[in-house]
């Protein structure tokens, strides 16, 4: 079956479907001979396809899904960055072939990350358009009170983006000498959006993990451990969770109360005999 041409190579674990893009870009692509168009399709059973003048083996690989404990101080990245030393993801999967990452996280929080080699379920958790669900537990210095923990939930300001947070759900899950654990239902990510929204409203975060992608936990993974997905847990990983949802839903409308006027229209007139139709009296000789 013919598919395009950068999809199937980003199926055989070439790189990423943009970088598979660039190849064909630069001519580095060859269907039966030609050189292949970025748009083009083949079927890897019966055309050749060849990089750099070596044949391509394009059959799909067997899907991979594994889920990490990021520790602190491990990059969400696949590839080192140029100067960096610290390690990344990628280092602690000692898995071969390409893996996208499902879930990046900042250097200074830790929890739940997901490497695979399916491209489409990449695309379906990470894209906005998808408002796939991710849980937070974060600690916070002091706690929010309700009027702090509405704002939150409905969505602030963020001045250097000039746009408003999408809501979210937020529990006080325990609250002692002064701080407070609250765990965060969010469908959005913007870079330390958690660590912003709480300095902004008072209560920086003093220690920030993530529990779950979807419903999937983190379970008994310890910091720097991994594991592959079963298909129950997989499934878990492409449900979100239904308590944003929930809390979206709208508020039934409330009845209008009956202006005074159309009460009074409606009202019957009171006493002995009122459901009966006036008597005409005849005028007098």
């Amino acid at each position: 079956m013919q598919q395009r041409l950068q999809k199937l190579m980003a199926q055989g674990g070439l790189g990423s479907r943009r970088a598979c893009e660039e190849f064909i870009r630069q001519g580095r692509v060859r269907i039966n001979g030609a050189v292949a168009e970025l748009g083009a399709k083949a079927d890897p059973a019966s055309d050749d396809i060849t990089l750099d003048g070596e044949p391509l083996l394009l059959r799909a690989p067997r899907q991979v899904y594994i889920a990490l404990n990021k520790p602190l101080n491990v990059l969400s990245s696949t590839t080192r960055h140029k100067g960096d030393e610290r390690a990344t993801v990628r280092d602690l999967v000692k898995r071969p072939g390409h893996l996208f990452l499902v879930g990046r996280l900042d250097a200074d929080s830790q929890g739940l990350v997901v490497l695979t080699n399916d491209g489409e379920l990449t695309h379906r958790l990470t894209h906005p358009s998808f408002q796939h669900t991710r849980t937070y537990r974060a600690t916070l210095y002091g706690l929010p009170n309700s009027d702090a923990l509405r704002k939150w939930e409905k969505g602030i300001w963020l001045p250097e983006e000039e746009s408003r947070t999408a809501p979210c759900v937020v529990r006080v899950v325990r609250n002692s000498q002064g701080l407070a654990v609250v765990e965060i239902v969010m469908a959005e990510g913007r870079k330390r959006q958690i660590r912003r929204v709480a300095s902004a409203l008072g209560h920086p975060v003093r220690h920030l993990t993530r529990t779950h992608i979807g419903r999937l936990g983190l379970g008994d993974l310890r910091p720097g451990q991994w594991r592959e997905l079963d298909k129950r847990e997989l499934t878990l990983l492409k449900t979100p969770d239904s308590s944003l949802k929930r809390s979206r839903q709208p508020r039934p409308p409330r009845k209008r109360p009956v202006r005074a006027q159309q009460r009074r229209s409606f009202r019957r007139p009171s006493g002995r005999g009122s459901d009966r139709k006036p008597v005409r009296r005849r005028a007098r000789p």
